[in-house]
């Protein structure tokens, strides 16, 4: 047999010899591809095949034959053609996937974390995480990170409200120094008034200060501060209330400085002969009530849900749980009517308090029978200092405190009080306050966010 193509190749012949001739042409149709194509196309794929292989060889020593070498080759190291695409946007997607995924689930127990990237890194190169692994361990990271900057500024947050509120160690040996003059120094010890001006304690001609406080130097910075403002300072009588362990040294600064053109009474508490646990119940609380004490000088940050707690609210309440609310100093203004049973109107002062102006048109308003007249504090144009309600001071969400108060009422600035004590003799306040002071001692820590006042 015998095959026969034509040089044009448009037939193919045919033909065998077994004693006779046969003979078949058989017509093909028109070519479409030349040689030329042909060649360039088969010098091309052997080109790439040793390629091919190579990369293929590579893929699979590199561990990745849990796909098929050709797919891999194309997804990785393939031109276009074969199939390569841009997988980014699909791994983020698939990233997405999974912190979405373990975002609402626990974070598995006994995982270890690791104290950096890089750590985190080498042990995912080391242990060969898979991806739910890895983005548990990232979001536990950044779990720790967030819990340690919340807990740093809530440490700042305390040392800066312990370094405003304690006393400075200079301060501290002033008074001390003060206390040692009171015992060697007899002009220290003088009677304060002198005899003579002891009427003018109960005249109520007289414009009538009380300052409760144990601070010498604060003290001193109100009283200076009402002298120099007041028009008429002649007729200004302090009444300063402090505790035992400052009476000395109190005494002896008004006693060694005195103020010129007022009259100045310098007491300590344990010089009331009425102010006993019968009568004072804060008293019986301060000294018997172990979680009302720890609650004002324990740990803030022990057993503390930081994770709910910002900055600003933390420092809100550590506002709140100042010692200073559980200091007999602070309660005394509950007790004015029996601190002064001869005195009709008098000014509460705060030792924080600086006045710049004359206080004596205070004397000369009527309270129309109420008791308390002070600044309100949810009216005017500073929004911080002038929006404050009891929402602000008060825990709504205990069914008491939402029973009893409004929390839209206004609240009041504290730091300076006018109080009529004729009106005030009429009333029951003072029990009404020892019914909150017994709840707010059962209740505690429940009633967190109260600060008495």
């Amino acid at each position: 047999m015998q095959l026969h193509i034509s040089p044009s190749m448009r037939s193919i012949t045919i033909s065998s010899n077994n004693g006779f001739t046969d003979l078949m042409k058989i017509k093909v149709a028109a070519r479409h591809i030349s040689y030329r194509t042909l060649f360039h196309t088969i010098l091309i794929v052997a080109f790439l095949l040793p390629f091919v292989f190579i990369l293929t060889a590579l893929v699979t020593l590199e561990g990745a034959n849990k796909c098929s070498s050709f797919d891999c080759f194309g997804r990785r190291f393939g031109p276009r053609f074969l199939g390569r695409v841009d997988d980014s946007g699909k791994l983020v997607r698939d990233f997405y996937k999974i912190f979405n995924q373990v975002i609402t689930e626990e974070i598995p127990d006994g995982l270890k974390l690791p104290d950096s990237f890089s750590q985190l890194v080498a042990e995912l190169k080391n242990n060969q995480y898979d991806a739910k692994t890895f983005a548990f361990s990232l979001r536990a990271m950044m779990e720790k990170l967030e819990r340690e900057i919340r807990e740093s500024k809530v440490s700042e947050l305390m040392n800066r409200h312990f370094a405003a509120s304690s006393i400075p160690k200079g301060i501290h040996c002033f008074s001390l120094r003060l206390t040692d003059e009171y015992s060697s120094n007899a002009y220290a010890r003088r009677q304060l008034p002198s005899p003579e001006l002891l009427p003018v304690l109960s005249n109520n001609s007289y414009h009538h200060f009380v300052l409760s406080t144990d601070n010498i130097l604060a003290a001193s910075v109100v009283v200076t501060s009402v002298v120099r403002s007041s028009l008429e300072p002649e007729k200004v009588v302090f009444h300063v209330i402090t505790d035992k362990k400052t009476y000395a040294g109190m005494h002896s600064w008004f006693a060694l400085n005195p103020v010129a053109s007022i009259i100045v009474e310098v007491k300590g508490i344990h010089q009331f002969d009425w102010l006993t646990r019968e009568n004072v119940p804060v008293l019986e609380a301060i000294e018997s009530h172990h979680d009302f004490r720890n609650y004002y000088h324990g740990n803030h940050i022990a057993g503390a849900n930081l994770s709910n707690t910002t900055p600003q609210s933390f420092a809100s309440k550590l506002q709140a749980r100042s010692p200073k609310y559980i200091s007999l100093l602070n309660h005394l203004r509950i007790y004015l009517p029996e601190l002064f049973p001869d005195l009709d109107k008098v000014v509460f002062l705060d030792d924080d308090v600086v006045i710049q102006r004359d206080l004596s048109p205070l004397w000369e308003i009527d309270l129309q029978g109420k008791v308390n007249g002070a600044i309100e504090t949810c009216k005017g144009e500073d929004e911080w200092v002038m929006s404050k309600y009891f929402k602000n001071y008060f825990n709504f969400s205990h069914p008491l405190i939402a029973k009893h108060l409004d929390p839209d009422e206004c609240a009041w600035a504290y730091g300076m009080n006018i109080f009529d004590l004729r009106a005030w003799r009429k009333t029951n306040i003072r029990e009404t306050y020892h019914f909150w002071l017994k709840e707010v001692t059962y209740h505690l820590p429940s009633l967190s966010t109260i600060s008495i006042i």
